[in-house]
């Protein structure tokens, strides 16, 4: 479904990705994993069309995407929900997940889709019309995964969805995204929480330095010695 091609990236004369490649399958849950200043959001960026690659390719569905804008990529099938959740603090729930409808389709079926997500998060449902403000950062999360699921993706790019919560909130949270992918969505998961991604993941990607530094399986990486030393701290 989506392809990287030796991409290498950066910002002005700072080059942050330097010839990075994966695959995402449909309907697999694939995690890209590593500290931070790795790259992984950089990475994100420059798939979404938010930043120019230097050089490299990305492929969704077996066509490039390389300098389109990012609602182009968005009305594709792509949907981005960023790190720091990025809702609209100063907008209700209902503004909110109708501003995840962007796409000329997703705004067409947009009532339909927004049951599937309340049915998905029902806290939404019965908060509809309070300020996004006032919730949580586990509520926040919440919406901004339901946003990201008003625009009726193909594939979720999820970055660090677990970061801030509680304990038991991440846990909710990453039950949420294995019920995303029951219902079709192929997912591209980046995350710090290393153990439980790897747990709920068919593959992974590991990104230090701008590097992609070893790929496999989630089991084989749970087995890596490098992956236990540097991330789960045994």
């Amino acid at each position: 479904m989506l392809e990287v091609k030796k991409l290498s990236a950066g910002y002005g004369n700072i080059q942050i990705l330097w010839d990075v490649s994966l695959k995402v399958n449909e309907g697999e849950i694939v995690a890209l994993i590593g500290g931070n200043g790795a790259g992984k959001s950089t990475l994100v960026r420059t798939i979404t069309g938010l930043l120019p690659a230097n050089s490299g390719t990305v492929e969704f569905l077996g066509k490039s995407i390389d300098g389109l804008e990012p609602h182009k990529i968005a009305e594709l099938g792509i949907s981005h929900i960023p790190e720091g959740r990025k809702i609209f603090t100063d907008m209700s729930v209902m503004e909110n997940l109708e501003m995840g409808a962007y796409p000329k389709n997703a705004w067409k079926n947009k009532k339909n889709t927004l049951k599937k997500v309340y049915e998905m998060f029902p806290r939404l449902k019965e908060r509809e019309k309070q300020l996004a403000r006032t919730f949580s950062g586990g509520e926040q999360q919440m919406l901004a995964m339901g946003r990201g699921l008003m625009s009726q993706p193909k594939l979720c790019i999820i970055d660090e969805p677990s970061n801030g919560l509680a304990p038991m909130v991440v846990m909710e949270v990453f039950e949420i995204i294995q019920s995303m992918r029951k219902q079709g969505i192929t997912i591209l998961l980046i995350e710090q929480n290393v153990k439980q991604t790897l747990e709920i993941s068919d593959r992974a990607y590991v990104l230090e330095n701008g590097r992609i530094v070893m790929e496999g399986d989630c089991a084989t990486c749970l087995a890596s010695e490098h992956i236990k030393k540097a991330y789960l701290g045994l």
